[in-house]
This record gives C-alpha cells, sequence and structure tokens, in this order.
C-alpha cells in the first residue's frame, strides 16, 4: 500500500527554491525560463489507513507556508516538469526522517520492508523552452545520474499521467555469495582481475598475494577451515582495501630514488623521515604532545583538564563525481575521526576549504565532467548540511581557483574536538582491546554506498570509476550517534572505539585487531538497509554514521540497553580474539581467515625514482602597470583574493557559542579574518587558535619554497590573532598528481621530485617553527581521464595550525581600529612576484595569459620565527591594536584589508618599506615575501612597540587617517602618488566578483 503525499510553497508564499533554480537556470544555462516552481513527494511504502494518511499528510506540513494533498495540487499549469528522486539503494535523508515521524504518528514500528522514499518536482513555466533545453537543465543543472533519477515530461504529459504512484525499489534480493578468486593465470590476468574488480593493485601486490596463497602449509590449513586454496572474494577485498594508496600511503611510505644534479639519494619512507621524524625532533623541545600517528586524529594538551583533538581530511573523487553528497560525506566522516580517537572526543567546530576551477569557467568541459560553479555550489551544501546540521560551527572557510582542478577538485574537512584528560580513570587518548571483548557496531545501517570509496580514491577518475563508491552522509543520525557514544564513554561502557570510515568493518575492526592480535565476526548478524548484499561488501561498505567499538562482557547488557533508550542500533558483530587471525563468517561459515601480518605488513614496498629538473621561466619586462590604482581594482576583483563572503555566511560559526575572533571581523563584519579563535568550552578564559597555509601555485616553480611558505603563512596567521610559536601544531594534507613514472604519467619523475623537495621544506619550516606535525592526509592520485582528457591538478599542500591561547581576551583582528594611529611593516620585502597573484593578473592584461616569472616567494626561516615572536610580546602587552599577515597579493591586498576591516583610510610611503634592495612600487606592493606582518599601534605605544621589535626589520610606513575625512586609501612611492583611491568604491570591487554567486 502506497501513500503519495505532494507538499508545495503556499500560493501567498514564496517559492524560494524554485526562485533560485530560475536564477541558475538563467545565468548558468542562459535558458529563458520565466518562473519555476517546486513540489516534495513523499511516498511512503506501508499499510495506513485514511486517519493514519491524514495525520501524517498535516505533520510533513507547514501550516503557515505550505500547502499539501494526498492527491495531485492542482492549479500548476507548467510548461515542463523534471521530476527527480534518488536512485534504489542511495540514502535518502529526508525519506529517513519521514520515516521516524511516520512512527511518531502510528504509534508503531513500520515493517523493515517499509520504506518511505522523497522526490522533488521542478515546474518550468516558460513558452519559449523546448525539450532539448528542458533535459539540458535536468542533466547539467538539477540531477546527478549516477545517484538520482530523471524524469522529464511536458506539461500535458504531466497532466495527463497524473498522481505517479510508481515507487523506487531496492533491486532484487539474490542470494548472497562468496566468490572464489582464480590467481594461477598469467601476469596480464593478474592485472584484469585489478583492474575490473577496481583493486587499485600493482602486479607486484597481486603476485604478493597469489605467492602467499601458494605455501602448501596455508593450504593446507584452507583445506581444514572448509575455504579454497585461492582466496575468496572477501579475502581479496580486504586486502586491496587495506594495501590501497589511500589506506597504507604506498607512496609516502616508498623507497625513493631521488637525482638532483649529479646528486643521487635514496630516503626510505617521505613519512618517517619528513612528517614523523620532524615531530620526533620538535618533541624533544615541547611538552604538550599527547598522541600523534596512530590514531584517527592528532592530540595535544590544551590544560590541566582538557586534551584537543584535530583532524583535516579530503574527499576530492566522491565530490567530483557527486558535489553533494561527496562533501558531505567528507564533513560528517571527518567528525568521526576526532570522534573515534582514543575513547572518543566532543565535537567543537569545523573548518573547510576548497580548490577548485573557476565557477565562470566557459571553455569545453570533457564528458563524464561536471561543470565548476555546480561542483561548487554541490560542495557548499553538501558541507553546510553535513556540518551545522550536526550541530558543529565553522571556524576557517576558504577558496582556492585554478583551472587546473577542473578534472578533480579538493574538498577538504576538518574538525577540532576536544576529550577530558582522563576517562575513568584512564588517559583519554587510550584504547584498550582485549581477546573476549565484544566487536560492537553502532548507527547506521550498511549499504552499498560507498564501496570500493578506498580503493577508487588510490586511483585517477575515469570513466569507469564505480558508481557506488559515492556516499552521502545523514548527520541526523549521526548526531543521534554521538551524543550517545559520549555518554557511554562518560559511564564508562566501553575503553575503546573507532569510525567506520574508508574500508568498513575490514578497516575498523581489522585495524583495532592490531591491538589484541586478532578478531572474528559473523556479517549474518551485521545490520543491512536492504537484503541483498553479497558478504565482501557487507565487510567493505563505507556507509556512513558508523562506529565500531570494543566492548567488555561485563559492560555489553548495560550497553546496549542505553542504546535502545537513546534509539540508536547498536549490534555484537564477534569478538576480538588474540589468535593472529582477521576471522570473517557468513551464518557460521568461514568466509575469510586472514593473518594479521599478512594483511598489515604484507604489501610489497614500493621502488620509485625522482629526478628535479627546475624550470626556466625568465622575469617578464614591464610589470609595472599604467595605473596602479587600475591595478588594484582589477587585483581585488581577481578569484583568489576577492570575497567569499556570499557562500561563506551560509555556514553558521555561532552555534555554540564559542567564536572570539569570527571568520569575518571589522566594524561592517565582512573582512576575512586571519586566524580563528574560539573558546574551548563554557568555562574559563583558554581558547584555540586555528589558521591555515596553502601556496599551490608556488609549486610550478619550486615545492620546496611552496611548503616553506605556506607553513610560514599559516604560523604567522595564527600569531596575528594571539597565537604563540611553541604552542601551536599542524596537519599537513598532501594533494598531488600522480607522481609515478607510467605510459600515462610520463612525467611521474619530475612529479615524485616535487613530492620530496616538499617534503623537505614542510619539514625545514616545521623544525624552525617548533612546530610538530600531528596529523595529516596524502591523496597521491588526482588526475582525471574522463572524456579522454588528461587533468592534473598542480601539487598541493594544505598547513592547517591549531593553537592554545591561556587567554582569549587578549586575541587581536586585522582592522584598523583607531584615526591618528602608526602603521608599521616587520620584516623584510623582496622582489618576488613570481607565481604570485599578480604577476597572473598582468599577464592576463597584456598578454590575456598569466605570467609565472622567475622569482619564487622564500622565507627566512629564522628571521620570520623572531618576527613572530616579536609580534606575539607585543600582543602580550597590549601594544599592537592591529595585526594582520600579508599573503597572496602582498602589502597592497593587505592595506587594503586593514583598512577595510575599520573602514578608516590610510596614509602610506612606501620608501620607508623595509626591503632588501630596491623595489619597484609593483614590487613593494604586490610581491608575496614571506615573514612579514603589518601592525598599528596608538601614538603613546609607538615608542614601547619600536623597542620590543629593536633588532629586527621594522618601519613605521604611515597612519590611520583621521575618521571625519572619507576614507581613502593612499599609497605614495617617492614624489609620486601611486595609489589614491576611494576606500568605498575598493569594497564594492572586492565584493563584486562573486556576490550571489
Amino acid at each position: 500500500m502506497i501513500t503519495r503525499i505532494e507538499v508545495a510553497p503556499r500560493r501567498d508564499v514564496a517559492d524560494a527554491r524554485g526562485a533560485g533554480v530560475r536564477l541558475a537556470i538563467r545565468t548558468f544555462l542562459g535558458l529563458p525560463v520565466d518562473s519555476v516552481s517546486t513540489r516534495t513527494i513523499y511516498k511512503i511504502d506501508a499499510p495506513l489507513d485514511a486517519s493514519e494518511q491524514e495525520r501524517v499528510r498535516a505533520a510533513l506540513t507547514d501550516p503557515v507556508t505550505e500547502r499539501s494533498s494526498l492527491a495531485s495540487l492542482a492549479g500548476d499549469e507548467p510548461d515542463w516538469v523534471l521530476r527527480i528522486g534518488f536512485r534504489p539503494g542511495v540514502t535518502d535523508n529526508v525519506g529517513r526522517s519521514a520515516r521516524v515521524a511516520v512512527e511518531d504518528l502510528v504509534a508503531r514500528p513500520l515493517e523493515d520492508d517499509a520504506a518511505v522514499y522523497t522526490e522533488t518536482e521542478f515546474h518550468l513555466h516558460g513558452p519559449e523552452l523546448d525539450r532539448a533545453s528542458a533535459d539540458r537543465i535536468g542533466h547539467e543543472l538539477l540531477a546527478n545520474l549516477l545517484i538520482e533519477t530523471l524524469g522529464v515530461m511536458s506539461g500535458a504529459e504531466w497532466r495527463a499521467e497524473g498522481a505517479d504512484h510508481g515507487l523506487p525499489r531496492f533491486p532484487s534480493a539474490a542470494e548472497p555469495q562468496v566468490r572464489t578468486v582464480d590467481l594461477s593465470g598469467s601476469d596480464d590476468d593478474l592485472m584484469r582481475i585489478s583492474r575490473d574488480g577496481t583493486l587499485s593493485l600493482s602486479l607486484e601486490e597481486m603476485a604478493a598475494i597469489r605467492d602467499h596463497y601458494t605455501d602448501p602449509g596455508r593450504r593446507s590449513r584452507r583445506g581444514d577451515l572448509g575455504l579454497p586454496s585461492w582466496p575468496t572474494d572477501v579475502e581479496l577485498e580486504c586486502l586491496a582495501q587495506t594495501w590501497s594508496e589511500h589506506c597504507k600511503h604506498k607512496i609516502f611510505n616508498a623507497d625513493i630514488r631521488y637525482r638532483e644534479g649529479e646528486r643521487t639519494e635514496t630516503v626510505r619512507s617521505l613519512f618517517s623521515t619528513y612528517i614523523r621524524g620532524t615531530t620526533e625532533q620538535v618533541a624533544e623541545r615541547v611538552d604538550w604532545l599527547v598522541s600523534v600517528f596512530h590514531d584517527n586524529a592528532g592530540v595535544i594538551r590544551l590544560d590541566d583538564e582538557r586534551n584537543l583533538v584535530f583532524k583535516v581530511e579530503t574527499h576530492n573523487s566522491p565530490s567530483a563525481l557527486d558535489p553533494y553528497g561527496g562533501a558531505m560525506t567528507g564533513i560528517v566522516g571527518v567528525n568521526r575521526d576526532p570522534f573515534g580517537t582514543g575513547r572518543g572526543a566532543e565535537l567543537l567546530f569545523n573548518v573547510w576549504g576548497y580548490c577548485l576551477a573557476s565557477p565562470f569557467h566557459d571553455g569545453a568541459i570533457p564528458e563524464g565532467l561536471l561543470h565548476p560553479r555546480r561542483i561548487r555550489d554541490g560542495v557548499h551544501r553538501g558541507v553546510i548540511d553535513g556540518g551545522n546540521q550536526s550541530g558543529i560551527p565553522y571556524g576557517r572557510g576558504w577558496e582556492f581557483f585554478d583551472e587546473r582542478y577542473l578534472g578533480k577538485p579538493l574538498v577538504y574537512c576538518g574538525t577540532v574536538g576536544w576529550m577530558p584528560r582522563e576517562v575513568g580513570g584512564q588517559p583519554s587518548e587510550t584504547k584498550d582491546v582485549r581477546a573476549g571483548y565484544h566487536v560492537v557496531m553502532v548507527g547506521g545501517r550498511i549499504g552499498k554506498d560507498g564501496i570500493h570509496g578506498a580503493t577508487f580514491s588510490s586511483e585517477e577518475l575515469h570513466a569507469d570509476s564505480p558508481v557506488q563508491a559515492v556516499q552521502i552522509g545523514d548527520p541526523i543520525t549521526q548526531k543521534k550517534m554521538t551524543d550517545f557514544l559520549l555518554e557511554a564513554r562518560d559511564a564508562g561502557l566501553y575503553p575503546a572505539i573507532t569510525d567506520n570510515g574508508a574500508g568498513g568493518l575490514s578497516s575498523s575492526v581489522g585495524e583495532m585487531a592490531t591491538l589484541c592480535g586478532g578478531a572474528r565476526i559473523d556479517l549474518a548478524d551485521a545490520p543491512v538497509k536492504y537484503a541483498g548484499l553479497d558478504p565482501w561488501e557487507i565487510l567493505l561498505s563505507e556507509a556512513q554514521e558508523r562506529m565500531t567499538l570494543a566492548v567488555p562482557p561485563d559492560r555489553l547488557d548495560a550497553f546496549l540497553a542505553l542504546a535502545r533508550r537513546r534509539e540508536v542500533e547498536a549490534t555484537v558483530l564477534g569478538e576480538f580474539t588474540d589468535e593472529a587471525v582477521f576471522h570473517v563468517l557468513h551464518g557460521g561459515d568461514t568466509i575469510a581467515h586472514l593473518e594479521m601480518d599478512f594483511l598489515h605488513d604484507g604489501c610489497p614496498t614500493l621502488q620509485l625514482d625522482a629526478v628535479w629538473d627546475p624550470p626556466e621561466p625568465r622575469e617578464p619586462a614591464a610589470i609595472e602597470p599604467p595605473d596602479h590604482g587600475d591595478a588594484l581594482r582589477g587585483m581585488l576583483g581577481r578569484l583568489n583574493l576577492c570575497s567569499i563572503e556570499t557562500k561563506a555566511r551560509q555556514y553558521d560559526h555561532e552555534v555554540k557559542g564559542l567564536s572570539v575572533i569570527k571568520p569575518f571581523v571589522g566594524v561592517g563584519s565582512d573582512t576575512p579574518s586571519d586566524g580563528a579563535v574560539f573558546l574551548a568550552g563554557h568555562r574559563g578564559r583558554a581558547g584555540v587558535v586555528l589558521s591555515e597555509g596553502i601556496l599551490p601555485r608556488y609549486s610550478d616553480l619550486d615545492t620546496f619554497h611552496m611548503a616553506t611558505a605556506a607553513v610560514d603563512l599559516a604560523v604567522r596567521r595564527a600569531v596575528a590573532v594571539g597565537g604563540r610559536v611553541g604552542h601551536m601544531a599542524a596537519l599537513d594534507n598532501f594533494c598531488w598528481p600522480d607522481p609515478v613514472q607510467s605510459e600515462r604519467t610520463p612525467d611521474g619523475h619530475h612529479k615524485l621530485a616535487q613530492l620530496v623537495r616538499a617534503c623537505r621544506g614542510l619539514q625545514a619550516a616545521c623544525l624552525a617553527f617548533d612546530l610538530p606535525l600531528i596529523s595529516g592526509k596524502d591523496s597521491m592520485k588526482n588526475d582525471s581521464t574522463r572524456g579522454g582528457v588528461k587533468i592534473s591538478i598542480p601539487p598541493t599542500l594544505l598547513v592547517s595550525v591549531i593553537g592554545t591561547m591561556d587567554d582569549v581576551t587578549r586575541a587581536v583582528s586585522l582592522d584598523a581600529k583607531c584615526p591618528g594611529d602608526r602603521i608599521y611593516v616587520l620584516g623584510e620585502t623582496r622582489p618576488e612576484l613570481g607565481a604570485g597573484e599578480y604577476l597572473q593578473y598582468r599577464g592576463e592584461e597584456v598578454d590575456g595569459a598569466g605570467w609565472l616569472g622567475g622569482r619564487v616567494p622564500t622565507v627566512d626561516l629564522d628571521l620570520s620565527r623572531r618576527c613572530c615572536e616579536g609580534v606575539a610580546d607585543c600582543v602580550a602587552r597590549g601594544l599592537a591594536r592591529t595585526v594582520h599577515a600579508p599573503g597572496p597579493g602582498g602589502l597592497a591586498l593587505a592595506l587594503f584589508r586593514t583598512a577595510m576591516g575599520g573602514r578608516l583610510g590610510l596614509e602610506v610611503d612606501l620608501d620607508a618599506l623595509p626591503a632588501d634592495g630596491p623595489l619597484s612600487p609593483a614590487e613593494a606592493l604586490y610581491s608575496e615575501s614571506g615573514g612579514r606582518f603589518l601592525l598599528t599601534a596608538a601614538p603613546g605605544d609607538s615608542a614601547e612597540l619600536e623597542r620590543t621589535l629593536e633588532g629586527l626589520p621594522w618601519a613605521c610606513i604611515g597612519r590611520v587617517e583621521p575618521s571625519e575625512t572619507r576614507a581613502r586609501l593612499r599609497v605614495r612611492a617617492g614624489d609620486a602618488v601611486s595609489i589614491d583611491e576611494d576606500l568605498d568604491a575598493l569594497v564594492r570591487t572586492w565584493k563584486e566578483t562573486l556576490h550571489d554567486v
């Protein structure tokens, strides 16, 4: 029995969703649509009597703004109708929430095979639209056919059809099967098995698995267990995900022969040498590291009672296929990383950042790729829905644009949490897993979504990338689960927890089993969304909102009882053992028997070559613009420098009420801050500082300096709001094009050399700042070959910094505060325009294409640290009213933001600038040299500030103008006025580019 409920805005209420779609159609596709109206359709496949149907209809309708009917709503005469719903098996969050509401209303649980589905109808009004136009709107703008169905019909066809009672169904349930995979064939056969199965295993890895299964003793033991000689599909899939680049970080752990000129050396594991090695050295000089590199997130000490937990992840490949679902999964997935660290952390705030192609891209789009504007819109919406709906604010957000992200966007999501120093008398960062403890899965059910997510993310995006790798998160289910588990944690009901991320149960149980020696689970006991899943699918599914726990036998009943009271599903799947085997059953039959040492340590070490061949670009001539005022306005309108407030304002940074330095500051609350400062809770003044640095274009010249500059920028931004060197930690997120030489990657040796140099730069900067790397992630296959066109991202490193503050009332912002204040620049400016925003702008103005230049911005790391320490002293003593860390766009953009923040004018003389030799006006204004700060101070504090900065390169370069005059930005160079611009006009230019985009 199917109940169909149709809901639409009341006639006297604006259809905001429809208006937004109309705007997108006209601006994005240029099609002549007059108006768009929308309807939400609920289809309830469950027995409901007439009274129950009416109660449900009323409950799913807002009587103030909506009208609804159990039949088709009358009164609409569309020219075209687009009907969009989820494909069978894809998570329908609204439908899932509606099912809960239905059960509450009818006061009984629905049967297991009952379901609630949702669809959206878009009614297009426009007599000039034809079927081809309607089809374009559906395919290019509204529907993602990887996860959704699309119906296109004319108004006449829709009216003739009447109320549609067709219902999407799950695939017919087939009998679960376990297959044997014969590995006795040729090398070509092995690679075909890997390719066809999306295993992403190399020939060497497939051969290692084959050789493992040919051992006579092992074959005999397998016979005793009723297993075939060759691996089952369950075993092979489990090995593939455990050995995937995504999970095993094979490139970062490879043996690399690095050649630079006549010199050759071998690096054995970039991770051990440059990442963990850096932190081990810094750990000898700081005493606040708690847990690094062996859990889901890094842990540092906040104070005597609390620890901070931080993780940043990427979700690039899924977001390329389904921006909304991929990005939502990214944020709810990274939420579970701090939550699954140690014994569990309470979540405080999120961070996000996206590398995208231009939303104004007007060139060809290779077949199978989505337009960057559609990706951008979907990614933002996904992170908003996934993060804020979980009750978590955002602290930092940014966007970077480059056409090389057209093939695969980079979607960074991060989460900060806190945990008490002890839980039940034990350190909160530890896990305790012992033989005999129960394996318990908590949260959402298992489906096909997310299968092959780990292996899919370990290869380039291509036409055969698996649809089922796409997931859609459910933040409401996750919020219920996390609230329940924090309650269980504090009650001492479990001693270990981890998330079901990449690899699902195979990863979570397989990794927790290393703490005790083994595990045994029965997949027939696992709760599934629908029947018919094969056992290997149950084991590997990355369906969201799930955690795996170790629960002692004497606490199991209490744990399960609390789960029932909190309406969270918890299922016992088996137990942990000390048998050195990951033992998987289905209905009591053994289907996988994997030795723990082979599962986790049997993957062969990659042997790779890297050759550094530096580029030889030349400095362009005629870098000075005809008019510096015009140049400043042009720079302010650039995608990487302009305001992103329209999108950022759609996120909530005030949930929990902890923000101190907010994402936007100043008198207009519209100036992006250098960093964020949050209270760590609602008692005391201790706080958290967040910032980041990312400079992908510097990689075009030298990734070593790209990495040092990114660290320097992140550290300076944190110091600018009140952080201190020596009290910060960092996370490194490497996103790289494929750096392994092959026929499809003929420049792999160079890209790998870029990776080695970036790691060296990262280490040099982190050691200079006493900045330990406490967590991170690498994503090594960020290429796309969809549509027969290979597109590779630029080598990209995101450095995220977290610091602590004893007293957040000492935090400072970048906006100019008072007329008459003196303006200082600290740090040296050098003629370093290479790979920066100005040469890109100037080249586009002259040649129609950006210039690269030859001198990449560099950092004197020792001097930068001393400048950071000087600024921190000024802030601590209340001497600096304004602190700003110049970054992309150089000093000109820093001056503009400081003026804009206070809506006060600035008078500046570039001749006073501390510089390494003579500078042209363009170099003084737009060089992106590292290690610099812009400060303002009250006249009465200037002498003391100058004494505090003694021995450092500083200069007073101007003053804040009196407020009674119309605010202007005035910059002199010698006797000439380079810039004299009305500040309000500059602000309008800065906001215009992405306004309402």
